[in-house]
């Protein structure tokens, strides 16, 4: 009984805010008269007769989250393998930072219009635009990483001569894998925004284009049920990373864990 209620109460604490937000969005456009800001009834009813439609579903949706699901593995990707070798070689990294600096603070959305003449208007350009403000918290998280190792464990590896390929599977990725997951977070998140970004310029598919599409044909119920898509996808891989990151870590967690007690 005791699991029972703390699963049920886990569940009221996590569905609680949302629900009463559900509520106050109701009670606020009761009475409304304005297309603007449509009741929750009316965004659940256009959610479902568009983006269920498989038509939509499959040009659009699908697609997109394609699109977002290679971008973001590129970028950890990259970001971790540049990231090992810059962190790890001192020279490098003193030679790089300035570089790596000026770039990490250019927005990707500047960007776009320079990708677009570069490289079309097709799907290599969105991947681009993902990859250009993705890649920055991985590897700048890595770098880190694997820079502050704890001197005591890189003394006892040269002391056993764990060195290559060995040391950076036993050694240097674990030690630096609590940085890299907490860019890797950042990285979704990014992610799904410049995903959306990349489909407003010169598109013909994609969420984000059929989100403009319906705000500049004033379909505005339409255009919210997009937004709301966007958040539930948002927070389906926020909860994917939560499960693998437990995984991943969980020597880490069990460590804190152990401290604290």
């Amino acid at each position: 009984m005791t699991a029972v209620r703390r699963t049920l109460a886990s569940a009221g604490f996590t569905l609680g805010l949302p629900l009463l937000l559900l509520l106050g969005w109701a009670v606020a456009t009761r009475s409304t008269t304005t297309i603007y800001f449509p009741t929750p009834a009316r965004v659940g009813e256009a959610f479902v007769a568009t983006w269920l439609d498989p038509e939509i579903l499959g040009r659009d949706v699908l697609p997109s989250l394609g699109r977002f699901a290679i971008g973001v593995a590129l970028s950890i990707v990259i970001g971790i393998a540049a990231g090992t070798v810059i962190g790890s070689t001192p020279w490098l990294r003193a030679l790089l930072e300035p570089m790596l600096e000026f770039f990490r603070a250019i927005p990707p959305v500047v960007l776009v219009p320079v990708l677009m003449l570069v490289l079309g208007l097709g799907d290599t350009m969105r991947l681009a635009v993902i990859v250009s403000g993705s890649v920055w918290p991985v590897l700048l998280n890595t770098v880190e990483g694997v820079r502050a190792r704890d001197p005591v464990l890189v003394d006892t590896s040269r002391s056993y001569r764990v060195r290559g390929a060995l040391a950076l599977r036993y050694f240097v990725l674990p030690a630096a894998s609590p940085q890299i997951m907490a860019g890797i977070r950042l990285c979704l998140s990014i992610g799904l925004i410049l995903m959306v970004i990349s489909e407003m310029f010169a598109a013909s598919s994609g969420l984000g284009y059929q989100i403009v599409f319906f705000q500049r044909q004033y379909m505005i119920a339409e255009m919210w049920s997009g937004i709301v898509l966007l958040g539930l996808v948002g927070v389906v891989v926020a909860a994917v990373f939560h499960v693998v990151e437990r995984r991943v870590l969980h020597w880490y967690h069990g460590s804190r864990e152990v401290s604290r007690g």
